[in-house]
């Protein structure tokens, strides 16, 4: 009863007061970060680029980093945006052991689907999965974990000008992807 009773009164709590607790050396206070959480890392993961088993890796271990760094969390931000930046950083030194960031194309752009591509339009998953890796890197970064274009730029070690245009680049896609079908007589033309 008594755990019971704790547990709810954990989930009305506020992010910056579970992490002073979990500070503090509350475990059931950090567990309730990683409940409310974990679903929004692992997104930015796989929006990152990362499959579904490596982004459950990668979830966990930024959230045993942020356990680990717990006390170095002040609250200036959310804790959302904290954890998702540990999780973005730990993406990016899995990534550049694998292959370094390109600027090419990864076979999707052009790609067409009928009826299907009605449903991907309004699919941001699938739209980030037409972006070439540098793009999709740099925009979830951005975008997702909330790197200004330096960070991103001094995180992925490309020039600043690179990121910029990688940024834009995939916006643009994306906004061309997720756009409503136009009522016009004219055929769509993906760009």
């Amino acid at each position: 009863m008594g755990d019971h009773v704790l547990a709810k009164a954990m989930t009305a709590l506020h992010d910056q007061e579970l992490a002073a607790l979990a500070a503090a050396g509350d475990r059931r206070a950090f567990g309730e970060l990683v409940r409310r959480h974990n679903a929004g890392v692992r997104g930015l993961l796989m929006r990152m680029g990362a499959d579904p088993a490596t982004a459950d890796d990668l979830a966990q271990d930024a959230f045993l980093t942020a356990f680990s760094r717990i006390a170095d969390f002040r609250g200036e931000g959310a804790f959302a945006g904290w954890v998702k930046r540990i999780a973005a950083r730990l993406y990016l030194k899995r990534f550049r052991r694998g292959r370094p960031l390109e600027g090419g194309d990864d076979g999707l752009e052009g790609a067409t689907g009928g009826e299907g591509e009605a449903a991907q339009r309004m699919d941001l998953d699938g739209a980030m999965q037409s972006l070439s890796p540098a793009e999709r890197v740099c925009v979830s970064l951005c975008y997702g974990a909330g790197f200004s274009h330096s960070e991103a730029a001094e995180a992925i070690g490309a020039p600043l000008g690179t990121v910029k245009s990688h940024v834009k680049r995939g916006l643009d896609k994306l906004r061309s992807r997720l756009a409503p079908p136009s009522s016009g007589a004219g055929e769509r033309v993906h760009v």
